[in-house]
This record gives C-alpha cells, structure tokens and sequence, in this order.
C-alpha cells in the first residue's frame, strides 16, 4: 500500500575513535565545522551505508553490478527489462494494476503475449524513424520502462533519481530525505595519526589513519507522501527503511566505521490530511556537557528531549499527528536521553527479508 502520510525521523548514533564520514579533499579527516568543532556525516554517506547493507540483503540497487562486474545505467536497465518481458507472469499483473499502461501496450504492439520478441523487435524498427509511430512508442517506453524500474530498484523508491538513458528521461525526487548529520556537542580528534600501509596492486604506499574519541550525531529527515506516489514507495518499504538506517550502521564495520553504533530513531507519523512538518527536530533538543571535561563516552553527556516532548503533545491534541514510532538501544540508558515523547516501540533489529 503507497504511503499516504507525511513523516519525519530523528536518528542518533555514537562513534568511538572511528571516522563517521572522511573527507576526500583533507586527506581523509573526519568532516569537521572548525569554527564549532563539531563533526559532520553527509546524506550521501548515510544512504550509501543503507543501500549497500539493502544489497547485502539481496535487493537489487540502481546502477549495480552485473556477475559481479560494475556497469553502466542503460545496461542494468536493459538486463531488468529483458527479465521482465521474458516474465509474462510479471507483465500480465503490472497491466492488471495498470490499465492505462496496457491500453498504450497494445495500442503500440497489438494484442501480442509474446511480450520480449514484440517489444523488441519493435524496438529496432523505431531507431530510424521519426514519425507518430515513433513518438507513441517512445511515450509509452518512457512509462513502461520507469513503472518496471520503480518496482525492481528498492532505492529509487526511497531516495528517488535522475534516470537518463535512451528510452527513460525522468526526474524522480526520493521521498526520503536525509540532512548532513552533526555531532550535538563539540568533538576532540585523536591527537596522533596512525601511519598505515596502503596496498596497491604492485605496491604499497603510506597515509594516515584520522579518528575522533567520541561523538553523538543527530540527522534528521523527512519522508513525503506525494514524492511517495511518484516513486512507488510503499508502508513495507518505509520499514525497510527504519530498519536498514539502524543495522547499515552495524553492519559497516571497516576499520575507520567500527565503532559506530546506532542508540536512537524516533519518527512522527501525521495524519493523511496534514500537509506539512514541525521541521528539523534536532532543534528542539538541549545537550548538557561538563565544561572543561573530555566527552569520550555517552555517559559524559545529557541530551533533554522536553521541548519536542511538548511540542508533539500540542500537536497530538490539536489532532495534526497520528502516532510516533520510535526504538531505543538498550545501551542508551534513559539517564543520557531524558524526557523522551511517548511513543510506539517498534523492533529495527529484526532482520531484513526479501519478500516472495
């Protein structure tokens, strides 16, 4: 079932001497605010994190590998589509929810089951012509093509794409989306840089490894039902993603990643007829630290929820918010996060599955 509700999601995770995000134009260091001292984690780093661990799971991702090989976008197309027309099964329940779809089909290719001989082989009469015909068939290609894609690429359906190859020109605004992170306290780097050994395929070269103490980072994010409607994305799909934000997190365990772990996600589901967002929920939240002293672990800090707990209360009363669903790692002691909203517990640890 297409989502029809607006959301939005706090996530926190801790990382103890690791490296949450390196940036490529400094040798890799953490990103960092040099001015606040505080850490920085992109969006892209999040959703690479989710995408991969959602692979590993055995969900095709959009421009992925093919027999273990990396390829180009109109390759994977072309291999997804081919499986699909070769699946009549498939089809036959894609026009049975799509009516209009199948009115274009047959429009274009007749009444024909033989869906990959049709379909291809008029796919090789259209290249040298620039008639009616071909305007049709490129209309209904455009269609076809991005309903199989939004179905087969679980990413597009979270995080949209820009889709340009021949046949396919679409803009798709992922419905999901995730700000840049940043620690919600000030954060020390480890003061030496381990020398490590940097293997190539003939040889070995030298760099520094760059690590923080500690850090608690917050990102915030919003999931739109109309962008929903456009990519596809269903209420499965949204708990797949709760769940995948969390474990990606584990499961990311490289050398400069371990030692992340996921403490919080708390997400306020609205009602199918209000519109909008209270917005970015770190804004609302006060942390506490003793001045002077190291932060170096989760004891070393306070992080007061009492003014979004309010604010979702006035909310909930003037009946603007359904429900909020939320987890909480048992290692985050209630004396760390205080003053949480009530909310409806879900499990993001229970695994992943495939469906079918």
């Amino acid at each position: 079932m297409t989502l029809n509700q607006n959301s939005e999601f706090l996530f926190l995770f801790q990382s103890t001497l690791s490296n949450p995000n390196g940036d490529p134009d400094q040798e890799n260091k953490p990103r960092m605010d040099y001015e606040t001292f505080t850490v920085l984690v992109s969006d892209v780093r999040r959703k690479r994190d989710i995408r991969e661990h959602l692979k590993n799971k055995g969900y095709r991702i959009f421009v992925d590998t093919l027999a273990d090989q990396k390829v180009p976008m109109d390759v994977m197309f072309n291999h997804i589509i081919t499986e699909w027309l070769e699946n009549n099964e498939k089809i036959d329940r894609l026009f049975s929810e799509n009516k209009d779809l199948k009115e274009q089909w047959e429009k274009v290719f007749g009444d024909s089951k033989d869906y990959a001989n049709t379909y291809f082989k008029k796919a090789e009469q259209m290249k040298n012509k620039k008639d009616k015909e071909k305007k049709e068939f490129i209309k209904f290609n455009n269609e076809f093509l991005t309903e199989i894609i939004k179905r087969e690429l679980i990413d597009i359906r979270l995080f949209g794409s820009a889709m340009a190859v021949e046949g396919v020109s679409k803009t798709f605004t992922g419905p999901i989306q995730i700000s840049w992170g940043y620690s919600l306290h000030p954060v020390d780097l480890v003061k030496s840089s381990t020398i490590t050994s940097i293997m190539n395929d003939d040889s070995s070269t030298f760099g520094k490894k760059y690590k923080i103490y500690y850090a608690l980072i917050a990102h915030y994010g919003t999931i739109n039902k109309f962008n929903a409607r456009r990519t596809g994305m269903c209420e499965n799909d949204r708990d797949i993603f709760r769940k995948a934000i969390v474990q990606s997190i584990m499961s990311n365990q490289t050398d400069s990643k371990q030692g992340q772990e996921p403490l919080l996600y708390l997400e306020i589901i609205y009602r199918p007829e209000f519109d909008g967002y209270l917005g970015d929920l770190r804004r609302f939240l006060h942390t506490d630290w003793k001045n002077g002293k190291p932060i170096r672990n989760m004891n070393d800090l306070k992080v007061d929820f009492a003014r979004l707990k309010e604010t979702v209360q006035d909310m909930i009363q003037k009946g603007y918010i359904e429900k909020v669903v939320g987890w909480r790692h048992p290692f985050a002691a209630e004396d760390n996060l205080v003053n949480l909203p009530e909310y409806e517990e879900i499990d993001l640890l229970v695994p992943i599955k495939m469906e079918g």
